[in-house]
């Protein structure tokens, strides 16, 4: 499932697609440009903050984070099972 996430970067508000989720970090994919290796990210996933994270690689419109803190692991399998209901090219992959 790809979750649009709302999401800070370089003090600015954007949403984002959240591709990949691990409890280390995550794969984000926006418009071009919208970030650089280095600058600081805060996201939140419905009601749930995600860890404070730092652009570790962007690739075009796909960005790596990652977070600060770990991600619990039950987040990401509630993440996860969110999308349950949605067809399986749509679902949040979670990388172990």
């Amino acid at each position: 499932m790809h979750l649009t996430v709302k999401s800070r970067v370089r003090s600015r508000m954007i949403f984002v697609e959240l591709v990949d989720l691990s409890e280390g970090g995550c794969k984000i994919r926006a418009k071009p440009g919208f970030a650089q290796v280095g600058d600081s990210v805060t996201m939140r996933v419905g009601t749930i903050n995600a860890p404070l994270g730092i652009i570790a690689w962007v690739d075009g419109g796909f960005a790596g984070v990652a977070f600060e803190g770990a991600m619990h692991p039950a987040v990401i399998d509630y993440l996860c099972n969110e999308g349950a209901g949605r067809d399986e090219a749509s679902k949040l992959r979670r990388v172990l």
